[in-house]
């Protein structure tokens, strides 16, 4: 191999073989669309006390500021839809935290092909990038060609929808690179907007984080507000209501990923095992889960608002 066009070719196909369903290339370059609308997103407190999305505000727009003489952006997603869900009569857990914890999962996965890509083409320098560090993935995932962004900001893809993982691998080698994606397919829809209940959802893209079920049961640490009482549906650990109603997701087919296959019994645990779990179960059950990150006493915390 000795062409762009060869290395990316064999690069789609390891990550193929990795499991991951899309890989899609853009050039490492300063995203200059994106800067205005992460300016507005900011300035208008959308993140409320998401405190570290100020943070890094250049390398979240330039990835040649996270590795040195960076060349390509490699954009991979990970299906993750289940094949079973929770009763309908329980507290209800965001789909991707049935499993062990995406980051760790996917991460490993990305190491794997940076090491590949190393040992087949020569001295490759990167680094791999799964929803922890200042990289706006779903801009970088849409650049590369693997879909368009919803009215409810997440990526969709056509006949995948958007129950997956976006994940980055940002290496110093030119390659050659794919067609950002350009149609918006959501057309007049409005389903995920109608539906959200706390109205996080606006209508032009964007989300307004300081109101999503997702940042109160997750990011935010204070209690949360009277005002949202009566509003989470059961939702204690994130929320997949928008993604729920998506046409787009009556094409959405389960994982093959072992890891992300839930605890034994998590599925058909009634309310009153949420509401009675130990700190010790809470341990077992989330061992390498997500949710550890409310912690337990976060979790507490979600059922008492739920129950009030």
């Amino acid at each position: 191999m000795k062409t762009p066009q060869e290395y990316s070719d064999f690069i789609k196909q390891e990550a193929l073989h990795l499991g991951f369903d899309q890989c899609g290339i853009a050039k490492a370059d300063f995203l200059e669309a994106e800067a205005p609308k992460l300016e507005n997103w900011l300035k208008n407190n959308y993140h409320g006390e998401m405190r570290y999305m100020q943070n890094h505000f250049d390398k979240r727009l330039d990835p040649r500021l996270l590795v040195e003489d960076a060349k390509s952006v490699i954009s991979l997603s990970y299906n993750y839809y289940p094949s079973k869900i929770q009763r309908a009569d329980s507290y209800k857990i965001a789909k991707y935290a049935y499993g062990e914890d995406y980051h760790f999962v996917i991460k490993d996965k990305l190491k794997t092909l940076l090491q590949n890509i190393q040992q087949k083409i020569g001295e490759v320098n990167g680094r791999v990038f799964v929803d922890s560090a200042p990289v706006l993935e779903r801009a970088w995932a849409k650049k590369a060609g693997l879909g368009w962004t919803g009215k409810n900001s997440l990526l969709i893809t056509k006949k995948k929808g958007s129950f997956y993982f976006l994940a980055q691998l940002i290496i110093d080698l030119p390659l050659a690179y794919d067609d950002a994606f350009k149609t918006d397919h959501c057309g007049n829809c409005t389903q995920c907007i109608d539906a959200c209940p706390t109205q996080a959802i606006l209508p032009n893209n964007t989300v307004d984080g300081s109101k999503c079920i997702s940042y109160f049961t997750i990011e935010l640490k204070d209690g949360i507000p009277n005002s949202q009482k009566g509003k989470f549906n059961d939702w204690q650990f994130g929320c997949d209501i928008c993604q729920d109603v998506c046409p787009w997701n009556r094409f959405s087919t389960p994982h093959q990923e072992p890891l992300f296959e839930p605890q034994d019994n998590l599925l058909n645990f009634s309310k009153t095992d949420w509401e009675e779990i130990t700190q010790e179960g809470f341990q077992k059950i989330f061992k390498k889960s997500a949710v550890k990150r409310t912690k337990y006493t976060g979790l507490l915390r979600n059922i008492k608002f739920l129950k009030l």
